[in-house]
């Protein structure tokens, strides 16, 4: 099945070789795999707020109500990026584990897969960036979605521009 002979110094060589060659998938693999985990830790900060935004909707005035609907619509809008943050993701980690497997596959077919490893590894790259695209967007939309909240509280209770001395 492998055309190599394990004991040749070239055919250690092309196994070393093919070894490098597979670890640079598998160090952007553990990179998607932290980007997973933020985006994880980001859903579930934005589920806790759909939480409380529900809980105060429910003891709400209809003044208050449209308020917090507005804020339930905005942290919908925020998971839906998140989704696509980690959809995208996920797609590039399966593209980049593929991209290691053919690796693997053509060394022990003895054939070159080129066109494919090219392809899968694009792929990984092109879904990681639409990942980290994804994410920038939920990142802008929390920040916006804070100084709304502070220019709110700021206009029922005056705010200070810094810190009071007590």
């Amino acid at each position: 099945m492998l055309d190599i002979d394990i004991g040749h110094p070239s055919s250690l060589d092309s196994v070393t070789h093919i070894i490098q060659v597979a670890l640079t998938p598998i160090f952007l693999l553990s990179g998607i795999a932290a980007l997973l985990n933020v985006f994880s830790t980001r859903l579930a900060r934005v589920a806790d707020r759909v939480d409380q935004l529900a809980l105060a909707l429910e003891r709400a005035n209809a003044a208050d109500g449209l308020l917090l609907s507005v804020q339930l619509a905005y942290q919908r809008r925020r998971s839906l990026v998140l989704d696509a943050a980690v959809v995208l993701g996920a797609l590039a980690g399966g593209a980049t584990s593929s991209a290691t497997l053919v690796l693997f596959l053509g060394a022990l077919r003895n054939n070159t897969v080129v066109s494919a490893l090219f392809i899968l590894f694009g792929l990984a790259i092109v879904f990681t960036i639409g990942a980290l695209a994804a994410f920038v967007t939920e990142m802008l939309m929390a920040s916006r979605g804070l100084r709304s909240t502070v220019a709110e509280h700021c206009r029922s209770d005056p705010c200070t521009n810094g810190p009071q001395d007590g």
